[in-house]
């Protein structure tokens, strides 16, 4: 009897405990079947948000999606890419073509060599030689108005212009500046759509703002390089191109032979300077000339006309009283100088107004109309704002001296 009921009671606990078992096996399926059409829901959404095929929607897919919407959103290209697309199209390579005259050698024109050997030597040698040239521009006005650098089409008697696209036009060089480095290449488009730069404000730059060189380097077309703003106004004299007149903005961003004339952007993509020049005893240091100034003059060269540059023709240098004593402390100085602070003359060149006022060399220049002058760019600049054929008051110091003079200046290469 007692035998009976126990295996009564141990059938009632394995029946409850089996019951119990199949309610916790069917949760665990519907919980998985829940996260499944969760899942599956979420990856729905999303495939109609992108017009994607949800046949592939799976549940890790759907985590995945997750994981990815919780991340930083990755723009599709850099603001150099963005720049370079905005202006890179209206960038061109510019080549050119010079006829160079060779002289023969006078030992050829000597009658005893030719008795010798006759004219077989004057026979072989050519004289015209081809030279060639490559450099860059950018387009800035859709009727074909190119800038470029005016040593990339100096003398030049053949120009080919190339854009990135692959057209192809002859050009024909309306005006140069060798004083600013400055060019107008004008192409006939025939009614071709040409792409134009985004001209930008090179007086709003600053030190440490983005730089974007693009160009030709050593024919590479379509180089970019990028680098910063490292100094502006960095005058010519003072970057090594004392032939200049202009103030460069110097970047690091790297600038090679086939760059110049081409365009310095801009983090926005705008034009702000002209690749130009670079520092051959260093690295990382290039100039190109500010836009503002290119946008100045620009009108000028389209029509041919000449640049004006006033002058007065002397050479000079900073001068102080510690310099000076210095010199005349030397013994073997040739001359004493004034222990005064201005700009001291070691050369009058011939033919020039100031030769025709009567500087002479060590005359010491300390004022101009009025102005104190320290440095050569001071006095450029107030001939400059001056213009040509105006008269200029220098106040000089000659020995022990003090002499007023006055100045006409012209046009700078009217005494060539």
């Amino acid at each position: 009897m007692k035998s009976s009921q126990f295996f009564r009671q141990l059938k009632i606990s394995l029946t409850v405990f089996l019951c119990g078992v199949l309610l916790c096996l069917s949760s665990v399926n519907l919980d998985a079947q829940a996260d499944t059409l969760s899942a599956t829901g979420l990856c729905l959404q999303e495939a109609d948000s992108a017009s994607l095929n949800t046949s592939s929607c799976t549940p890790d897919a759907a985590l995945g999606g997750i994981l990815m919407a919780q991340q930083p959103k990755i723009e599709a290209q850099s603001f150099v890419a963005a720049a370079v697309i905005r202006t890179g199209p209206s960038v061109v390579r510019i080549d050119t073509e010079t006829v160079v005259t060779r002289r023969n050698n006078p030992l050829f024109e000597d009658p005893l060599f030719r008795d010798f050997f006759g004219d077989q030597f004057n026979s072989r040698i050519p004289l015209e030689q081809r030279v060639s040239g490559q450099g860059s521009g950018f387009i800035v006005d859709e009727s074909g108005i190119i800038l470029t650098n005016a040593h990339v089409v100096k003398l030049a008697d053949k120009v080919t212009v190339t854009l990135k696209d692959g057209r192809s036009f002859e050009g024909a060089v309306q005006g140069t500046d060798e004083v600013t480095d400055l060019a107008v290449v004008k192409i006939n488009t025939l009614g071709a759509k040409l792409p134009v730069a985004p001209l930008g404000d090179s007086s709003e730059i600053q030190v440490g703002d983005w730089a974007i060189a693009v160009g030709n380097p050593v024919g590479l077309d379509n180089t970019v390089t990028l680098g910063i703003i490292s100094t502006i106004g960095r005058s010519a004299a003072k970057a090594g191109i004392p032939d200049k007149r202009l103030d460069f903005i110097q970047t690091d961003a790297a600038i090679n032979p086939g760059n110049s004339g081409g365009p310095l952007l801009n983090a926005a993509g705008e034009v702000i300077g002209i690749n130009t020049a670079i520092r051959a005893d260093a690295l990382g240091i290039g100039f190109a000339i500010p836009i503002n100034k290119a946008k100045e003059l620009e009108p000028i060269l389209a029509t041919g006309e000449l640049v004006p540059h006033p002058y007065i023709g002397v050479q000079m240098v900073s001068l102080t009283p510690g310099i000076a004593r210095d010199n005349n402390q030397d013994i073997n100085s040739p001359f004493v100088l004034p222990e005064v602070e201005g700009l001291l003359v070691v050369k009058v060149l011939p033919n020039t107004p100031a030769e025709r006022s009567g500087i002479r060399r060590t005359d010491i220049i300390t004022e101009a109309n009025g102005k104190r002058v320290t440095e050569g760019e001071q006095l450029q600049e107030i001939v400059e704002a001056i213009g040509i054929n105006k008269p200029i008051q220098l106040t000089v110091q000659r020995g022990e001296k003090v002499i007023n003079l006055t100045v006409i200046t012209d046009q700078l290469g009217s005494n060539t």
